[in-house]
């Protein structure tokens, strides 16, 4: 006989005991495995200096002036608000962009976001102007 033959024999499923194997197990479908760490979702925690960095990058987007920009400079102000749920300024920018992008009702959402956040501030007293515009 040969030696891989004799190996297969000894390491066979058929010859391992019925402890030693493991039953074939369903998956649990409530919880599935994840395979991919690049498709799960992202997990935010509060970091006011990567909402901040979110804001700045978003500026750079605004300042094209064009519907793709202000699409884009929307999505990092969105993105802000989700490492800093209380910043104010991301949204005020939010309803900036959305009323560029002709979102009335979206960008009025904002403005009063802004105005329950920091009732007191500049950005609030600019939010009621704008409110009062749209």
């Amino acid at each position: 006989m040969s030696f891989a033959f004799v190996l297969a024999l000894l390491f066979s499923p058929a010859l391992v005991p019925q402890e030693q194997q493991k039953p074939a197990q369903p998956p649990d479908e409530a919880n599935p495995p994840e395979e991919d760490e690049a498709v799960a979702p992202e997990k935010f925690v509060l970091n006011p200096l990567e909402s901040e960095r979110n804001v700045k990058v978003g500026n750079f987007y605004m300042h094209k002036g064009t519907p793709a920009g202000y699409r884009a400079a929307l999505a990092r102000y969105e993105r802000a608000t989700k490492f800093n749920p209380s910043n104010a300024e991301a949204f005020f920018k939010i309803g900036e962009a959305e009323e560029k992008l002709k979102n009335r009702d979206a960008a009025k959402t904002a403005f009063q976001r802004v105005i329950d956040l920091a009732p007191d501030s500049k950005l609030a007293h600019e939010a009621k102007k704008k409110l009062d515009k749209i």
